[in-house]
This record gives C-alpha cells, structure tokens and sequence, in this order.
C-alpha cells in the first residue's frame, strides 16, 4: 500500500495540492504509446479550462475526515481491477455486495483510456447478469 498509493493519500490528504498543479497546466511527462496525446488531452482538458481538479479530487478528502465508514448495501457491485490498480476484494466485500469481479493483467488507474476495450466488454458482462 506503500508504494503505488501516493496519489491518493495526497487526494485524501492534500487536495488543494493537487489542484494547483493540475490547474497550472495539464502537461507531463506521459508516454503516448500508452494514451493518445489528443485522447488525454480531450479527458483533461475539461478540468484545466474549468479549474475543477481540485473539487473533482475532493471525495478522497472528504470521505477520508468524514470520521463514518460507508453502509453495506444491498447493490449488486461489479469490479473491474486493472494490473495497475490496488483492488483488495476483502475490504471491497465489507461495503460492497461484490456480485461480478475481473482481475486485468493489463491497463492502469484509467482502464477506460487505457483499456477501453476490455472495460467496455466486462461492464456488459456484468450488466448483462443483472438483467
């Protein structure tokens, strides 16, 4: 949890942080065999023109100092856990009612950029079983 886990201990710690740099300018150093640079930009781009990123990055804050832990319900949940994403299902199981789970070996945080294809194909996966 350590390692992989900054950015959302800055997010749940530091938003305002966050939200200067990514209002400042929304270059970095990605790789673009990745992401298309249009792509990524066409994602960032609403962010960066608004200035939002800082109230979009402000559930992690506030769900981490809300001092309530959120209610199991009874809502079938789907997972889609990326190669890169830190997913642990037993803490997942404890607030979820965990009815579809995929392991990627493949994609990352953004699997919607990254792996659309799959994404796409999983969530109809599990929609589908909920019909």
């Amino acid at each position: 949890m350590n390692d992989g886990n900054a950015y959302f201990q800055l997010q749940a710690t530091r938003p305002q942080t966050l939200a200067y740099a990514l209002t400042d300018s929304p270059v970095d150093a990605l790789p673009d065999t990745i992401i298309d640079r249009d792509r990524l930009l066409t994602n960032v781009m609403p962010y960066w023109l608004t200035g939002t990123a800082g109230s979009a990055a402000r559930i992690y804050y506030e769900n981490t100092h809300s001092g309530t832990w959120p209610h199991r319900t009874g809502v079938p949940t789907g997972v889609a856990a990326s190669a890169e994403d830190i997913a642990i299902r037993r803490h997942a199981e404890q607030t979820n009612t965990i009815t579809h789970w995929t392991d990627f070996d493949t994609g990352g945080h953004f699997a919607a950029l990254e792996a659309p294809d799959l994404l796409i194909a999983d969530m109809r996966k599990f929609f589908r079983g909920l019909r």
